[in-house]
């Protein structure tokens, strides 16, 4: 039985946080994902930050843009598709921190050699050492206790040159129910049907981004976005 309590985020976690998980529930699990976040435009709103934070760059020549919780690098995939700089390198990492998914997304992406995906836990040493300017967390940060949020989001923002787009769900009754409707339609996975209501489980209201910016000391700027998201930019000052 999954829980859903308005005031408080759920400590329940997702059958897809097993780093282990794979085979072609995963496969399957992920195209879920893929279809119903193109179907709710999550992935404009992601873009649309990134766009935002894009033009605070000039005379640079290469720009890095990583994204963490990868999944299958549909994302990534996007922006490689959508943003053309003239003059400019465009350079492409995604990051998860289970290696079936990442060869996932591997195969997904051959005919994407500007994107590089890699292997690794966000809570490792080796993460420091990644440079980036602009960094992607997409219905990524749910995934975390407030603490651990907390720490990563002060070790990302060290990290960046630019910012952090964050694009993640509202804690929500209405979508709670709406997705237990809708997800016996569309959504083809059971995996994917439970994930989905222990994120929204987990999600986020608005006091609580405005919470962990201040906990940063960060320029930021939330707002309310369809099917229940907030997109939350980040700006390093």
């Amino acid at each position: 039985m999954i829980y859903f309590n308005f005031k408080y985020r759920s400590n329940q976690q997702e059958l897809m946080d097993d780093f282990h998980f794979q085979g072609k529930e995963m496969e399957n699990l992920l195209s879920d994902l893929k279809r119903v976040n193109k179907w709710l435009g999550g992935n404009l709103i992601t873009l649309n930050g990134i766009r935002q934070l894009l033009k605070k760059i000039t005379n640079k020549n290469e720009i890095t843009i990583l994204d963490l919780g990868c999944g299958d690098g549909e994302m990534l995939r996007v922006c490689k598709e959508s943003i053309n700089i003239p003059g400019v390198r465009l350079k492409y990492i995604g990051l998860d921190a289970n290696r079936h998914i990442i060869e996932e997304a591997r195969r997904r992406s051959e005919a994407y050699p500007e994107i590089e995906f890699i292997t690794m836990d966000i809570f490792s040493e080796a993460f420091e050492t990644i440079e980036c300017d602009i960094a992607i967390c997409s219905l990524f940060l749910h995934h975390f206790t407030d603490e651990e949020i907390e720490l990563f989001l002060k070790k990302l923002y060290s990290m960046t040159k630019v910012g952090i787009v964050v694009n993640d769900l509202e804690r929500s009754r209405i979508a709670f129910v709406l997705f237990k409707i809708v997800s016996t339609l569309f959504v083809r996975t059971a995996t994917a049907r439970n994930d989905g209501l222990i994120s929204i489980a987990r999600a986020f209201k608005k006091k609580e981004l405005k919470a962990f910016s201040k906990n940063i000391a960060a320029k930021h700027q939330i707002r309310w976005k369809w099917a229940f998201r907030y997109q939350w930019i980040i700006e390093k000052t």
